[in-house]
């Protein structure tokens, strides 16, 4: 079984689907999960409580988890002097150390296994510079030091690692963003061409298939940075 978060829409949501679609055994994990037709468990994973309780039902249940794909995230796209400290601290919360609680509560579920995928998102703005998404952009820089390393913790007990950066994808996230800033944004990407939800999931694909065991500590940039 993989666990998913974020999985109520956007990118969690399609490569939920895609999975089950390959016949792999998912579990959802999303704030609210009453529009899934999929199995699925209400967590705020901003709350490690909530994701210590998932824990304790899948140990519960006795499932095997051989995947954690972190694609829960929430941003704000505003310039750092207006953005508000409430804001900046859900941003970092959910983004970076709710990434960060999920690797620490859900991984020993795969060491005693010696085995494990796992992905968390990150995003092209890293790369890029963004303005407009400093915020944003210092939680996701995070998650890529913090898998990079915690890649080197785990490799004795045969668990991969890796980061998706992607770059525009037209989901929730890109609310209020207009189409300029977003045509500005892709063509600083080497393809300049903004992609699409498929496209995250044929890269998840890729790393979870058993021929790329050898990858781990990567940072997979869609469109290229």
């Amino acid at each position: 079984m993989i666990i998913v978060t974020g999985a109520s829409k956007g990118i969690g949501r399609a490569i939920c689907e895609r999975l089950i679609n390959n016949k792999i055994q998912v579990l959802g994990l999303a704030r609210d999960t009453s529009n899934l037709n999929f199995p699925s468990m209400n967590c705020d994973i901003s709350n490690p409580d909530e994701i210590k309780k998932v824990y304790q039902k899948i140990k519960t249940d006795g499932s095997v988890v051989t995947g954690l794909i972190n694609a829960a995230g929430i941003a704000s796209m505003n310039l750092a002097l207006t953005t508000p400290t409430s804001t900046s601290y859900k941003i970092i919360q959910t983004n970076l150390l709710g990434t960060i609680y999920c690797c620490q509560i859900f991984a020993p579920l795969m060491l005693r296994r010696k085995f494990g995928k796992i992905i968390n998102f990150s995003t092209i703005a890293v790369s890029l510079g963004l303005k407009g998404e400093s915020i944003y952009a210092a939680s996701k820089s995070g998650v890529e030091t913090f898998s990079h390393i915690f890649a080197r913790e785990v490799s004795d007990f045969n668990i991969t690692v890796n980061c998706i950066a992607p770059g525009p994808i037209n989901t929730g996230l890109l609310n209020g963003v207009s189409s300029n800033q977003i045509n500005s944004i892709v063509s600083q990407q080497i393809i300049t061409k903004q992609f699409t939800v498929d496209s995250i999931c044929d890269v998840v694909e890729v790393i979870l298939d058993d021929k790329s065991q050898s990858l781990s500590g990567m940072v997979f940039k869609i469109g290229g940075a």
